[in-house]
């Protein structure tokens, strides 16, 4: 037992040194309320790659993931590499957090957060939407075009956003949970959510759990 703890306190040793050491971008925002766990925060225009992918919420993220993380680590076209380069590709810098939003209804409205997200397309549907955020040094110009059809490039608008903060692993069922704890939240600020429940990961799937930084968004 007293191996195994020290195990599991180098493991999270290592995994902070790991995070202090990748220092992954995050969007630009400015906090206008804070009361945790809870945030009302302003972001920044953004640039993200994204993706429609189909399946429940766990089959759908790990496409997703792969398409998008496919383009970032090279499967592109570099508009900035000379022509004789031999591959013509370039690769992007990981940022965080990985977003989901299931979206319902037909509406097109273009869910902001980190670098992944996921929101279906219509009532009954069960395709999602995914995104990565693009880091900041680029823009729509000078990023590499995607190789895969699949893949798409789009700028996002400044946006308001209500936030839940909390650890753990996550699922459907604790997604609705923590997107309802921001629904009481919200309305005690007379807010109403814009937008479908936004799930945003800041880890990797191998984290600690009581380690892993996690949120639910909604516009507003």
């Amino acid at each position: 037992m007293v191996k195994r703890a020290h195990s599991i306190i180098l493991a999270g040793l290592c995994f902070l040194f790991a995070s202090t050491v990748m220092a992954l971008e995050e969007p630009k925002y400015t906090v206008i309320e804070s009361s945790p766990p809870f945030e009302l925060r302003q972001y920044a225009p953004m640039i993200v790659a994204e993706v429609y992918v189909d399946g429940d919420m766990s089959d759908a993220g790990s496409k997703g993931f792969r398409l998008i993380a496919g383009y970032i680590f090279g499967k592109n076209q570099s508009k900035t590499k000379l022509a004789d380069d031999l591959q013509g590709s370039e690769k992007i810098a990981m940022t965080v957090p990985v977003t989901m939003e299931p979206k319902t209804g037909g509406s097109e409205k273009i869910a902001m957060t980190a670098p992944v997200t996921m929101e279906t397309q219509k009532k009954n549907s069960n395709q999602w939407r995914m995104f990565f955020v693009m880091p900041s040094q680029y823009t729509l110009t000078s990023l590499p075009t995607p190789t895969s059809p699949e893949v798409k490039l789009r700028e996002i608008p400044p946006q308001k956003k209500a936030v839940i903060t909390y650890s753990g692993f996550n699922s459907d069922e604790k997604t609705q949970e923590k997107a309802q704890e921001l629904r009481v939240w919200m309305k005690s600020k007379n807010l109403t959510p814009a937008s479908e429940p936004q799930l945003a990961r800041y880890n990797p799937p191998w984290s600690i759990p009581f380690l892993r930084r996690n949120e639910v968004m909604f516009d507003y």
